[in-house]
């Protein structure tokens, strides 16, 4: 049988700009959306000369499931579960954020207990958060023998959860006017027993990372974010402190009573991965400080605004025994909490920066509009700033530095 030839691409005949193009260093690579290159659906088109870095777009949506839209389609109570799965790393303390909002727009004052109680979760959360965010940053800088200790240490976190509210991962414990159930009784003792164990183990993993040669090398001077930079691109949280600014909504605008605990706010100097580093770690050890004056001043009291009438479900027990009360449940469950016309915004510092919920409400049990300042977000942005001139190899530990997550980002 003949066989036919057939050439392809004859380099000859090429243009001169095109075999220049051919020749050229320049590339352009994907990195992502695969999960593990980027901490989440994150994909980054970065362009290249040789090794290094001269362009990067972030592209995000990959995830995207209409939370804010959502919203405005169902009673408050019922988005309660949907804000669990924005930081998913801290859930709880996307449920408290969003109590907190709807109750300024309702005008509800929680009482003391409810306050501390929400507090406790908020500070178990970002636990929660530090420890899987240092972990793996360890972990994309080589070192897997951190991510084992911050792991076992949050697991016990998350058992302390299970006890509080049946759920470990996805909590829904939060209500508007209060909160699902009352602590039972003993946690506060568990919780206690945890940060006993939490503190050294804290210690251990600063003896390990911090003076660790290769982690010095990999993360001092990488990713610096000037003080400038950090306010401009609207970055908070560990990361806007890590630039030298002392910004920390638990101080500069207190809520839950936090102007009653004494602890500090730790900022770094350079605003480099290091930085990022060494603040998320203090950050750890003073929510163990917060944690241990709650338990200690824990007041008694309701757990609920028992005035909140036309928001919060009574309980089970009045429910059961006076037809007011019954009656209450029923519209409250059906029409959801009655919240009056107005307009609303709330944020809380979120373990991963500033969380914000901005409601629009027309009256009655569902909002008008609802918009997220989802943290993750804000600080994505810097990256096409932050990334060029750095390796590729350095590109996994940029990202474990800022410690986001693409479910509240891509919200």
């Amino acid at each position: 049988m003949a066989t036919k030839e057939v050439t392809i691409g004859d380099i000859s005949s090429r243009s001169a700009e095109a075999e220049e193009a051919f020749q050229g260093d320049q590339m352009t690579i994907n990195m992502g959306p695969s999960h593990p290159a980027t901490h989440g659906v994150l994909r980054l088109q970065i362009e290249l000369d040789g090794e290094t870095v001269t362009k990067c777009d972030p592209v995000i949506g990959y995830l995207h499931r209409g939370d804010e839209k959502i919203a405005e389609n169902m009673t408050y109570n019922q988005f309660v579960p949907y804000t669990d799965r924005l930081d998913y790393i801290g859930p709880i303390h996307n449920n408290v954020t969003f109590a907190l909002a709807v109750e300024q727009l309702a005008g509800l004052e929680m009482p003391p207990r409810c306050q501390a109680i929400r507090l406790v979760c908020c500070e178990i959360a970002r636990l929660q958060s530090h420890l899987l965010g240092c972990g793996v940053y360890a972990m994309d800088c080589g070192a897997l023998t951190a991510f084992m200790y911050t792991f076992t240490q949050r697991e016990k976190l998350y058992s302390l959860l299970e006890q509080l509210c049946g759920a470990r991962f996805t909590t829904s414990y939060t209500r508007i006017g209060g909160l699902q159930r009352d602590i039972p009784e003993g946690w506060l003792g568990n919780v206690l027993k945890v940060l006993n164990e939490l503190e050294p183990a804290i210690d251990e993993i600063d003896k390990l990372m911090t003076r660790n040669k290769i982690f010095y090398d990999r993360t001092v001077g990488i990713g610096t974010i000037n003080r400038d930079d950090a306010i401009a691109y609207g970055i908070s949280g560990p990361n806007l402190r890590a630039s030298g600014v002392a910004l920390d909504l638990r101080k500069d605008r207190p809520y839950l009573g936090y102007e009653n605990y004494d602890f500090d706010v730790p900022i770094g100097t350079n605003g480099d991965c290091y930085d990022r580093w060494l603040v998320r770690l203090e950050e750890m050890r003073q929510s163990v400080r917060i944690l241990r004056q709650a338990i200690d001043k824990m007041p008694d009291g309701p757990w609920y605004a028992e005035e909140a009438k036309k928001v919060f479900v009574p309980p089970k027990a009045k429910i059961m025994t006076s037809m007011e009360e019954l009656i209450q449940n029923f519209m409250i469950v059906t029409e959801g909490p009655q919240i009056p016309a107005g307009e609303a915004y709330f944020e809380a510092e979120n373990p991963k920066g500033t969380l914000g919920f901005y409601i629009v409400s027309k009256g009655g049990g569902v909002p008008y509009r609802l918009k997220i300042r989802a943290p993750s977000f804000c600080n994505l942005s810097i990256l096409p700033q932050m990334v060029p001139g750095h390796m590729v190899p350095d590109i996994p530990v940029l990202l474990g530095s800022l410690d986001f997550v693409l479910g509240e980002c891509d919200r």
